[in-house]
């Protein structure tokens, strides 16, 4: 059953789909390709991409999909509508992907591009612990957590009502290693993003299983 609070951000962005595809194109992002390539850069050709949260399949289910075999998961109808269209060479699945049931090692990486934050914290754990049984050996996270101690937060943005939720970089690291990752690669980089935002802190992270 699909927490209400994860039901919230799928009916927000059914309303604002084209409304945040006009701020996120205003968003000064110096982090978010390069941290794409470490990851395609350690993939072979056709491996099995899952990206969670992939919305409208801009930019990065694109390219992914371009080299990989690209499986997106998204709690819109209206983004996973678009999706479909704009990158039919990958697979789409509508649901909330906190409660996602894959089988084991069907993946060899997993992106997910600016998502984490709106996870209920409280459910980010048994989260990461899913993604790690769904990577086979020596599978690749790739993701940005949100950065603040956030219980929860819900209220107006971009026009519609909105949920998001984080823990400190030092939380998602013990999260992490907890359910049995490595981390390759960290980094804490800001991001500027159009109003009502202004500066946006988040906590890249490369894993493997």
């Amino acid at each position: 059953m699909t927490d209400e609070r994860v039901e919230l951000v799928g009916a927000g962005y059914d309303v604002i789909a084209d409304r945040f595809v006009e701020w996120s194109a205003e968003i000064e992002d110096a982090h978010r390709s390069r941290w794409r390539q470490e990851l395609v850069e350690r993939l072979p050709a056709g491996a099995r991409v899952l990206e969670l949260g992939c919305g409208a399949g801009l930019s990065d289910t694109r390219i992914l999909a371009e080299r990989f075999h690209v499986t997106g998961v998204d709690v819109s109808a209206e983004q996973i509508r678009r999706a479909r269209v704009n990158v039919p060479a990958a697979d789409f699945v509508l649901a909330d992907f906190t409660q996602l049931e894959l089988p084991t090692a069907s993946f060899d990486a997993v992106a997910a591009f600016y998502t984490f934050n709106h996870v209920p914290r409280d459910t980010l754990p048994q989260l990461l612990g899913r993604i790690h049984s769904w990577l086979g050996a020596g599978g690749l996270l790739l993701s940005a957590f949100g950065t603040g101690d956030t219980e929860a937060w819900t209220g107006e943005w971009l026009g519609t009502t909105m949920f998001f939720s984080s823990y400190p970089p030092d939380t998602n690291r013990t999260m992490l290693i907890d359910v049995g990752f490595e981390l390759l690669l960290e980094e804490v980089a800001t991001i500027v993003e159009p109003e009502p935002d202004g500066e946006a802190t988040f906590h890249w992270v490369l894993a493997q299983k």
